[in-house]
């Protein structure tokens, strides 16, 4: 798109532009240099450092871009956030029971983020939640804290229920949650099996739909859960077999990234009475599980947005422990552990994608008339003439006289009568009056619906060194929003509107709908490409969900990995480098041997020797090329070695 009118910018400016005072949540903020830094300690000043600055030193020590940057220290207070919000509205309200969080290991599996979490969470006796086999196994090697939960959802066959059974013998305390009707019959039959008394939850399906990309977890048919019927039914199987006195929680889900505090509000009412209803019936209780469903402001617009949410970490804890404590007071029960399966709260912030722009195409629709030649105009006349008397009074008329002449020339064109030159410089024509009506459109106090999505067609596109699929598949999957930005040269005035395409072979691998106010943003401003630096943008919040659900489009891989933390000295510290997957790991996961592959290559090569077409040392520099090949990045590598 045309480059805007420049003018004095400032720094105040580009915050407010890409808003990342909102969304970076005091973690990520602009410096006066023009650079993004992230703040590794929210408590701690000095604990900032300038993603460029970070970029370089990997790139120096020959990490390429694309690359996940994952920031310990932010998981950690995040971890100390949640509970302490918990722990605070607790001791206000006059609760007299606590707070266990557990972290759902479905949202980010990584083994670094399972290690911090259990390592740092142990102060706060922070669990974590299961949903499969592997994760269970997981829980059971790092969760070493006796007063932290280990929380079991998810389908169950004998060996899950087992594991976590001989987990409750090894200390760690394992609740079973029964979520199909027939797990409670299979938990008491493999408890008996092993003599082991187990810990059991049932989880209800809240009548609450939430609102947000997941409703579906809510509800009468949501995947997961008993409803009221199958809940009694439970119940008196647990009686009927002597093993009440095993019930000790009740757990619910609304969903993920709840958006609307009423939602969550009603659907803590709801579970509340539930469990209400299950101490009197005898259950001894003393777990409330309120699931998951705290919600990031991806856009920082604090407001009901399927990407934002509109209520702090206090009122959410606020509204909760309120809810459960006055009915608990009601009906004169004891006050439950509150336990919260917060995933994406914890782990968002913790991770920032860096990647490099490649090329753009940008779109020119400056007009130079000398460029018309005499036997061009009489094809191209009309559009000239909507040219010359394009005013601010006839935009509509305008349009529609230009939108009809375009057609009639591509019509010529197919039946003859108009030839390449003349299309390609009519299209030029066209799109340069198009610019001139979105420039008065812009100065319009309205804009019409066919003019609305001019500086979409008009943008440029940016490519850039990454997949879509495989490190940011929300994106693709749901319309998932996250923040993007340059990373540096924000000390400037973006001159450009553009998307972002990736480097798959495939329509669907681009971005096109970013943050805005007050609504979602068809381009993203940026900057012309410098001429002597990589451009480099970060896409922000992407540690939950986003590094294990990406898929192998197009086989590109897992990215490079480097975790920063601040350590007690004051130094920012890079380490646990991990290098991205190279073409040969992918090759294997989708079946290749590539060993095999290796050796096919070099019988052609040596059969093309044979036949002369090429010699022994130009078949040597073929086999280099492909076993270089093999080994290296599965990305876009703008500076390999001779």
């Amino acid at each position: 798109m045309a480059q805007e009118t420049q003018h004095a910018w400032t720094i105040a400016e580009a915050n407010t532009l890409y808003g990342i005072r909102e969304w970076g949540n005091g973690y990520f903020g602009i410096d006066d240099s023009g650079e993004v830094y992230v703040t590794l300690n929210r408590d701690v000043p000095t604990s900032t450092i300038s993603l460029l600055k970070i970029a370089k030193g990997l790139q120096e020590r020959g990490l390429k871009l694309p690359v996940l940057l994952r920031f310990s220290d932010i998981l950690d207070d995040r971890i100390k956030y949640i509970n302490e919000s918990f722990l605070k509205s607790m001791k206000e309200a006059g609760y007299r029971g606590t707070y266990r969080g557990v972290y759902p290991i479905k949202v980010n599996q990584q083994q670094q983020v399972i290690e911090e979490i259990a390592h740092y969470g142990k102060q706060y006796h922070h669990g974590l939640e299961t949903g499969s086999k592997a994760e269970l196994i997981a829980a059971l090697a790092y969760m070493d804290d006796p007063k932290a939960f280990v929380i079991c959802n998810g389908y169950k066959d004998e060996e899950y229920v087992d594991l976590a059974l001989r987990g409750l013998s090894l200390g760690i305390q394992t609740v079973l949650v029964v979520e199909m009707p027939g797990e409670t019959e299979l938990i008491l039959d493999r408890a008996r099996a092993l003599n082991i008394k187990p810990i059991i939850g049932l989880r209800m399906k809240p009548s609450t739909i939430a609102g947000g990309h997941w409703t579906e977890s809510g509800g009468d048919r949501s995947v997961f859960g008993l409803n009221t019927t199958q809940v009694m039914q439970a119940v008196d199987v647990l009686k009927r077999e002597g093993m009440l006195d095993c019930l000790k929680l009740l757990h619910y889900h609304l969903g993920s990234q709840i958006p609307n505090i009423h939602a969550i509000r009603i659907g803590a009412i709801e579970a509340a009475r539930f469990y209400a209803g299950l101490v009197a019936e005898g259950a001894p209780m003393g777990l409330l599980d309120i699931g998951g469903g705290l919600a990031i402001d991806y856009d920082g617009s604090q407001t009901n947005s399927s990407s934002s949410r509109n209520y702090s970490m206090k009122e959410y804890c606020d509204d909760i422990v309120e809810v459960v404590l006055g009915i608990c007071n009601e009906t004169n029960i004891e006050h439950p552990t509150l336990i919260s399966e917060s995933g994406r709260a914890l782990v968002a912030y913790y991770s920032v994608l860096l990647l490099n722009i490649l090329d753009t195409n940008a779109f020119s629709t400056e007009l130079n008339l000398d460029d018309i030649t005499p036997e061009m105009r009489p094809a191209l006349e009309n559009l000239l003439y909507v040219k010359r008397t394009l005013n601010p009074k006839n935009t509509q008329e305008c349009l529609n006289d230009l939108n009809y002449y375009r057609e009639e020339i591509r019509t010529k064109f197919l039946y003859g009568s108009v030839n390449m030159r003349e299309r390609a410089m009519a299209e030029h024509i066209y799109w340069s009056i198009m610019a001139d009506i979105f420039k008065i459109s812009r100065e319009q106090d309205y804009i019409p619906p066919e003019l609305r999505d001019l500086e979409y067609h008009l943008s440029d596109i940016y490519y850039g060194n990454f997949s879509v699929f495989q490190s940011l598949p929300d994106v693709w999957a749901i319309d998932q929003l996250f923040p993007i930005m340059p990373i540096h040269h924000l000390e400037e005035q973006p001159s450009r509107h553009a998307i972002l395409a990736d480097i798959t072979c495939d329509c669907d691998g681009k971005i096109d709908k970013f943050i805005g106010r007050p609504e979602i943003n068809r381009t993203l401003p940026l900057h012309a490409l410098p001429d002597d630096e990589d451009y480099i943008l970060g896409v922000f919040l992407v540690g939950a969900y986003q590094e294990t659900l990406g898929d192998l489009h197009n086989l590109l891989g897992d990215t490079n990995v480097v975790s920063v933390t601040y350590d007690e000295q004051g130094t920012v510290v890079l380490h646990h480098e991990l290098d991205g997957d190279t073409v040969a790991d992918v090759l294997s996961y989708v079946e290749y041997d590539p060993k095999h592959l290796e050796s096919l290559v070099r019988m052609k090569a040596e059969a093309a020797v044979r036949e002369g077409r090429i010699t022994t040392h130009q078949r040597r520099k073929i086999i280099t090329a492909y076993t270089a090949g093999l080994r290296g990045y599965t990305y876009y590598e703008t500076d390999q070695e001779d």
